[in-house]
């Protein structure tokens, strides 16, 4: 099969979690003998074409633009113009997919002048992140994505907890969403042995500190604010001998006051952005990894603190409990609560052996459910399903 792919962010521009998703999937695809022709937008100094893991990459530039949503209209006239004269000059193609609503105007379009069926992943939905939609911007979002899930054949989504908000929210068929979870590539995190980890670990924090982290986007729906919240009571059972560590990029004013106000400054550290190569390393030597999150569809970075073999704790919301066995491979604890949140936390430092069963256990199913290569297979099925229906 011939696939035309759009997705926004593809490496090396990393906005979420749909690069990665896309940079791993389709390289399995590209394995199975799929010819995958993926258009994105130019970044740095990255080629407007090239070939990755076999992926035809394919970047279109965008026009100056005034805000956000007028860059989108740009990107998807940009991704429009360019994708029909590859379709010309490569057909014919035997599907599309589009990756989130903001690549839905393109792919619709071409679907429509072409011919060619569509099939569209959506990764979160507007009303699950806002929980509702409040405001004129939630409504155009939520206006594209159901207009993308509509004018799809099939939609695929990476959580049951997601096949049952799209059915809800946007009004899709339970019949027509297929589920194929998310994965990851373990091999890519390094092993202790592999580099110097005490000295790196030192950038972090002092050794006789536990390093509790959490990576991800600042945003409210990422509960960082419920993990600030419990790190009194984590550090007054533990003797003060903890340090959290909040990696990723954006805005964290708000973070950073809440963290002075309740006293625990000295004992936070706000990175910023950390590349994949230092960031890999840093979930290998730290001890707990925390994912609050108030509204999370799958959960990709519970698969991250799996593959870096660190303990991890999590909330109960969206998918996460789909992704973390509570008590088996991680711990799950109540969404929006910092003190159950402080004793999950508690759980994997004040108990080491448990700790690392966790680890050993969340290990291995990254290889039953979490596996590229299965997870390919049942993309393919997709595709197949779509073009029987012709």
């Amino acid at each position: 099969m011939k696939i035309l792919v759009l997705s926004w962010e593809f490496p090396p521009r990393l906005v979420g979690g749909i690069a990665r998703h896309v940079a791993e999937l389709y390289p399995e695809l590209v394995k199975l003998g799929h010819e995958i022709h993926l258009m994105t937008v130019v970044f740095g100094n990255a080629p407007s074409y090239e070939v990755v893991e076999g992926i035809q990459v394919h970047r279109v530039s965008v026009g100056p633009s005034h805000n956000f949503f007028h860059w989108v209209a740009n990107m998807n006239e940009s991704m429009g113009t360019h994708g029909g004269k590859l379709i010309l000059e490569k057909g014919p193609f035997d599907a599309i997919h589009a990756h989130d609503w903001l690549v839905g105007d393109a792919a619709i379009a071409l679907k429509d002048h072409f011919q060619i069926p569509l099939i569209a992943t959506i990764h979160a939905t507007e009303f699950g992140r806002y929980n509702g939609i409040h405001n004129q911007e939630h409504r155009y979002v939520n206006g594209k994505e159901n207009y993308l899930a509509h004018n799809a054949w099939r939609v695929i989504v990476c959580s049951n907890y997601m096949r049952q908000e799209v059915e809800q929210t946007l009004g899709i068929p339970l019949q027509k969403i297929d589920v194929i979870y998310n994965g990851i590539r373990p091999e890519k995190k390094p092993r202790l042995s592999e580099f110097n980890s005490q000295e790196f670990r030192r950038r972090f924090a002092a050794d006789d500190q536990k390093i509790v982290y959490y990576v991800g986007r600042l945003a409210y729906e990422k509960g960082v604010s419920v993990l600030l919240s419990a790190a009194p009571k984590v550090l007054w059972e533990m003797g003060g001998k903890v340090k959290f560590v909040i990696v990723g990029g954006g805005n964290a004013d708000n973070l950073k006051r809440l963290a002075w106000d309740i006293g625990i400054w000295n004992n936070c550290y706000f990175t910023g952005f950390i590349g994949d190569e230092d960031l890999h390393k840093f979930q290998t030597v730290a001890d707990c990894a925390v994912f609050p999150s108030l509204y999370e569809p799958f959960g990709i970075v519970a698969l991250e603190g799996f593959a870096s073999r660190v303990p991890v704790v999590v909330s109960d919301t969206g998918g996460l409990p789909e992704v973390v066995q509570h008590g088996k491979t991680g711990i799950v604890t109540e969404a929006n609560n910092y003190e159950s949140l402080a004793w999950g936390i508690l759980e994997i430092l004040q108990r080491p052996n448990y700790a690392r069963g966790l680890v050993e256990n969340a290990y291995e199913e990254l290889k039953q459910k979490f596996h590229w290569p299965k997870l390919a297979l049942q993309t393919e099925a997709v595709y197949r399903k779509v073009l029987k229906k012709e």
